[in-house]
């Protein structure tokens, strides 16, 4: 790329939008002004001439969000007033300085999301694909906030060819933002611990009372309903009975799962760059070694092991947090260790469970996002090698089955897998099996090429750089083919899933909505359809998807949140309060219950997750645990009233619980 000589080019906002307020008080970042929200939707707008970002590789501004809750932006590059817009989400940590990096190869949809970068979180990206040299506008948008106006200091915006620095030392104007516990600084609710005594105390009295946990008198030993029997097999499995599907236990006794996910003891808040952020930093080579960690995206401290190893010492304070945990489980009513969780605690306990796979990059690259290149004959090698993790659970009673992924990021797009591979990926065995089923579908190139209503050759479709706008008959066989792209993804893993093991339950693609029919109807080859559903409610739809596919509906994730207990966000569904949450809960769980297509749902997550963020930037207050190890108590409650009534609930004998709370605005990332 040559230097651009009018490049870095400051852009500074030309206008308000909705009504923004600027102020004049000084600001603590060097060069930004504050401006004030009060409602969603407005922001900054800024004009550009076209074909200044041409040459540029980067946008980059500082931020400070004031106040002490979530405030979520849109940064919007469109190609005129009526043209294609593209969108990057993203938001920043409350009394703390960000830099945006937002690299412009972005704007290709190549990338759901970015990494996170210190106070800046989890930037995806969204809209359309844009060419930056037709860009002649931006704007930057509030897109969500709390109840409170949403308060920000910004730096103009700088388009730039090189790379822009990491921020290193950010600006923290009320100090740091964690205590020695892992707790918010900027919160004080009643349920905050308030020493370490009160800490171990109330450990060690959970660890005592772990020894006496036990399911419902109701449930059979493995969680399900010990008077309805069916024919067992050793191993769990599905089973429709006329009326409704359940899972069956290894004992045949029918079985719906309720369980919770990240049984696990991590509570990852990121540090990398925002060292300074934190009022204590376990040692690294003394007792609290377990308590840090690390993974591409940079360093992390784990305060909830930090806490246990300050009651249990190292390193027995593993085995106390495993028969605690689990032990809450059955208190709680839960009857499966669900996904992301330390599924091998469950495994020596004999307690249902499922587990994660992972499709890593293999020999067969990636073509769009993570769809990897199917048509390839190593892909095979690598299903093989992805079945192989299952060897060592496939004689395990206790193990439920396998999710295949989770929520795919080529299913976040806006296209198809077909139409993202034909810009993303210049050649591949993907793109000359698409020309394959082109030329067998429309004959000649003049006969696809007047379908299409432009002049395409097969051998473009086949190989070479694409960057021409598709009309709607292409898009249409383009989504065709994704029928076969996806249906060749899922039967090649199952294949390879069900050569290793022939006895578990394969539970599909955690998909995040929804899917597409062209995503849907390559999803055969699965016993349970998995699905994750972030509403008040189930979605009605999925009544079909279990009709069409001819199987059983579980839920792989769902949660409610609140802003009352020291978290800056709520996660995907906000109520209240707690004792909302519990509400929440009910009413989610007994209506899956009653439906006769769904045999479980799995709520996310065991713990809240740090108010200093997970790895993407995540923390939301959507635990039944605190960073502390404290419940919840009037979610805890609301689980064992409900955990108990399930089986009733599914048999229609009880009516399911009704009562709504109030659903707020969502407040997520």
């Amino acid at each position: 790329m040559k230097p651009d000589a009018n490049l870095p080019l400051t852009l500074t906002p030309c206008d308000t939008i909705g009504e923004l307020l600027r102020e004049d008080a000084a600001a603590p970042v060097p060069g930004a002004v504050w401006y004030t929200a009060n409602a969603l939707g407005q922001g900054l707008l800024y004009r550009l001439p076209i074909g200044a970002l041409a040459q540029a590789r980067y946008l980059t501004a500082d931020l400070l969000v004031d106040g002490n809750h979530m405030v979520v932006f849109v940064l919007e590059l469109k190609e005129g007033e009526d043209g294609r817009t593209f969108h990057l989400v993203f938001s920043a940590l409350n009394q703390c300085q960000a830099r945006i990096r937002m690299p412009l190869e972005a704007v290709n949809q190549n990338r759901w999301r970015y990494d996170r970068e210190g106070a800046w979180l989890k930037p995806m990206c969204a809209g359309e694909r844009v060419d930056p040299a037709r860009v002649d506008r931006m704007s930057l948008l509030v897109l969500r906030k709390s109840d409170e106006p949403a308060r920000f200091c910004l730096t103009d915006l700088a388009a730039t060819a090189a790379e822009p620095p990491r921020l290193t030392d950010p600006i923290l104007p009320k100090g740091p933002l964690l205590d020695e516990f892992g707790q918010s600084t900027l919160h004080d609710w009643p349920q905050k611990t308030r020493s370490e005594e009160e800490l171990v105390s109330r450990l060690r009295s959970q660890l005592a009372r772990a020894a006496q946990a036990a399911f419902p008198a109701s449930f059979s030993r493995w969680g399900g309903c010990a008077d309805a029997r069916v024919e067992a097999t050793g191993f769990f499995r599905t089973h429709h009975d006329g009326t409704r599907w359940w899972l069956v236990d290894p004992d045949g006794c029918l079985f719906w799962s309720s369980g919770l996910d990240c049984v696990a003891p991590a509570i990852d808040a990121a540090c990398h760059g925002i060292e300074s952020a934190l009022t204590w930093i376990p040692e690294a080579d003394g007792p609290y070694a377990e308590a840090h960690w690390s993974r591409a995206g940079g360093r992390s401290v784990d305060y909830l092991k930090a806490n246990l190893i300050r009651a249990f010492g190292s390193p027995s304070w593993y085995d106390s947090w495993a028969r605690i945990a689990l032990g809450e489980l059955k208190n709680l009513g839960f009857n499966t260790v669900a996904n992301w969780s330390d599924w091998q605690a469950a495994r020596e306990a004999g307690f249902p469970y499922v587990r994660p796979l992972h499709l890593g990059q293999g020999r067969a690259a990636a073509i769009y996002r993570d769809f990897p290149d199917v048509f390839d004959p190593a892909f095979e090698e690598d299903a093989a090698e992805f079945a192989a993790q299952l060897a060592d659970t496939a004689d395990d009673p206790a193990f439920l089955g396998y999710f295949l992924m989770n929520e795919p990021t080529w299913g976040f797009a806006g296209e198809t897998p077909a139409a993202g591979m034909l810009f993303a990926t210049p050649t591949c065995h993907t793109r000359r099996a698409l020309a394959d089923f082109l030329a067998q579908r429309h004959g000649t190139e003049a006969a696809l090429s007047a379908e299409w209503n432009m002049d395409v050759r097969l051998s473009q479709i086949a190989e070479g750089e694409w960057r021409e706008q598709l009309t709607r008959p292409a898009e249409e066989d383009l989504a065709a083919f994704s029928v076969t792209m996806v249906a060749r993804l899922f039967q090649t893993v199952s294949r390879a899933c069900r050569r290793v093991d022939p006895h578990h339950l394969n539970l599909g693609a955690r998909y995040y909505t929804a899917p597409p029919a062209w995503a849907l109807e390559g999803m055969r080859s699965f016993d349970v359809f998995s699905v994750n559903c972030y509403h008040p409610r189930l979605l009605p739809g999925f009544a079909d998807i279990s009709r069409v596919l001819q199987m059983p509906v579980l839920v792989g994730e769902w949660h409610f949140g609140a802003l009352d207990v020291g978290l800056p966000a709520s996660g995907l569904v906000r109520v209240r309060d707690q004792q909302a949450r519990g509400r929440a809960f009910r009413v989610y769980l007994e209506d899956a219950a009653a439906k006769p297509w769904c045999v479980g749902v799995h709520y996310f997550t065991l713990y809240d997750q740090s108010a200093l963020g997970r790895f993407d930037g995540e923390n939301y207050n959507i635990g039944f645990l605190d960073v502390c190890n404290r419940p919840y108590e009037p979610l805890a409650e609301a689980a064992r009233r409900s955990n108990e009534r399930i089986y009733a609930v599914a048999r229609g004998e009880v009516e399911p619980y009704d009562c709504e709370p109030e659903y707020l605005p969502r407040l997520f990332l």
